[in-house]
């Protein structure tokens, strides 16, 4: 009986969990940059503002109304040769408590020859017990350009909110020309609130945040460290195998956004989506 009951609430509880799936290529036609066919199922959608001048803008929306533990989302994107794509989400991401599996979450970018590529979501907001998995993978071609970011925060602190216990693992693969340039896998679990606050990982940050400049060189670089004196946190900036990689930590999500605009309006001539502004 105990085994039934148990299967009976795991039923139930799979059964809950929002899935949300989009896939779209985006292609030029008329010298503009336009959608071609579009794929979207469960709670995730996406919708595209006025086309701005020859690229396009796109804004994914979440109508679950966050991210719970079990919860799979998934994304594909392609931006085709010579196309200009920016996207974003429109509002910061919360997960929330989990007390079972984790939430997936997998994004896949692909950027064809020539193409131009802008992943810019705002923040992904962490609750006390939430637990996330994220892979993405990127593809891009030797001469496509890419500005991606993400934003991380454990906890709200206006809010007096705090994590303490979680799970968040970030595998990242970027790979240009089909060569690997980039790999890396975060993993933060178990006792989170005490690893942040060790000087040599966030010395009692709570949000932090990573952006990816393609190309990116010395001359990026120097460009962006001209802007230090205005940081509100912790930024380091370097690059190497042809992109630029700037990382933040900030004792809140206000200075770390901060900082991140800085940055981005430096990196590229790009605009930032007006949703980052509002």
């Amino acid at each position: 009986m105990p085994t039934e009951i148990a299967r009976a609430a795991s039923a139930t509880f799979a059964a809950n969990r929002a899935q949300g799936a989009v896939r779209f290529a985006v292609r030029v036609k008329d010298g503009a940059t336009r959608r071609g066919d579009l794929h979207e199922s469960g709670s995730l959608r996406v919708r595209f503002p006025s086309p701005e001048g020859e690229g396009l803008s796109a804004v994914f929306v979440n109508t679950a109304g966050g991210v719970a533990g079990g919860d799979r989302f998934d994304i594909g994107i392609e931006a085709g040769e010579g196309s200009s794509l920016t996207l974003t989400t429109a509002a910061a991401e919360k997960v929330y408590r989990a007390p079972g599996p984790a939430a997936q979450l997998t994004i896949a970018l692909k950027a064809e020859a020539g193409a131009h590529l802008a992943w810019l979501p705002q923040e992904t907001i962490l609750f006390d017990r939430a637990r996330i998995q994220r892979r993405i993978d990127i593809d891009l071609a030797e001469d496509a350009t890419l500005l991606l970011c993400e934003i991380v925060v454990f906890g709200r602190a206006a809010m007096g909110e705090t994590v303490q216990h979680g799970e968040f693992v970030d595998r990242w693969r970027m790979r240009r020309g089909g060569k690997l340039v980039f790999a890396e896998t975060i993993r933060l679990d178990g006792e989170i609130g005490a690893k942040l606050a060790r000087p040599a990982i966030a010395n009692r940050g709570t949000a932090i945040g990573t952006a990816l400049i393609v190309p990116g060189d010395e001359a990026v670089v120097e460009r962006i460290r001209e802007a230090s004196e205005s940081f509100r946190g912790e930024v380091g900036i370097s690059a190497w195998n042809g992109f630029a990689m700037a990382r933040f930590c900030a004792q809140d999500a206000g200075r770390l956004r901060a900082d991140m605009m800085t940055v981005l309006a430096r990196a590229s001539t790009v605009p930032l989506p007006r949703l980052w502004l509002s």
